[in-house]
């Protein structure tokens, strides 16, 4: 599909908590208080990242910048000649930081290159600390450069070999902290999306948001007000989709993870 996707296509979680794709926490394991204003700053998406219309995408790049497999060469692929010729003036990148180059051909208006690392269990805590950088860094350069909403794939999961549990842990953990430190009141990301291509991935996330961003009381109130009238009102077979439906490749030959 190439379908142009627009951020009010791409679902908040507050959204997600209503539908009950996202359900709250067990008690003890949220680690933060909930906060009605993040609910609407967050999003999950299942599907290419190429294809998101918004201020910054972010590629999981390997050190050079000049392009590889995964979502690195999906991203190089879908937007053209010009990415690869910018990147070239870059020298590379070390590990654990990110770089913020034009668009070209996506949709979005930039791409933020962040490096991750590969992962190794002798240096688990060294690989933490330049996997949080790179959607640390990433938040930084958007914050900037005054972008307003970043999406994220999950770095370092593919070819990388960083388990996507603990991974997707540090990327929550990441932004969760970055809410934390602007406020409630005054923020400078609208929103922060975390694009995934297969359903195991989506289903770590899912099972994961909730611990970093649990739901207010009011939102599960209304989810449970809305599951008892579901209840009652049982859908036509006829509106019942696959939804996976609308998830294809990209760039024939590429994934969405590295």
């Amino acid at each position: 599909m190439n379908r142009i996707v627009k951020l009010s296509d791409i679902r908040t979680i507050a959204e997600l908590y209503k539908t009950s794709v996202l359900k709250a926490p067990a008690a003890g394991q949220a680690k933060g208080k909930p906060k009605p204003t993040y609910l609407d700053r967050i999003s999950l998406f299942q599907g290419d990242i190429t294809k998101l219309e918004v201020d910054a995408i972010v590629n999981a790049a390997n050190k050079s910048l000049l392009g590889g497999g995964g979502v690195d060469g999906a991203i190089h692929a879908a937007a053209g000649r010009g990415l690869l010729d910018e990147c070239r003036t870059l020298n590379g990148c070390d590990t654990g930081f990110s770089k913020i180059t034009g668009a070209y051909e996506l949709p979005s208006k930039h791409i933020i290159h962040t490096v991750g690392p590969v992962y190794s269990s002798s240096s688990v805590e060294t690989k933490a600390q330049q996997l949080a950088s790179c959607y640390q860094t990433s938040i930084d350069l958007a914050v900037q450069r005054s972008l307003r909403h970043i999406a994220f794939p999950s770095i370092s999961t593919g070819i990388y070999g960083y388990p996507i549990k603990d991974a997707t842990h540090i990327a929550l953990d990441v932004v969760r902290k970055h809410f934390d430190s602007e406020g409630e009141s005054t923020f400078k990301l609208d929103r922060a999306i975390f694009v995934v291509w297969s359903d195991k991935d989506k289903f770590v996330y899912e099972s994961l948001i909730p611990e970093y961003f649990p739901p207010s009381e009011s939102v599960t109130e209304e989810t449970v007000e809305g599951e008892s009238e579901s209840q009652s009102e049982p859908v036509p077979e006829s509106h019942i989709e696959d939804d996976q439906g609308e998830v294809e490749q990209a760039k024939e030959g590429h994934t969405t993870k590295d």
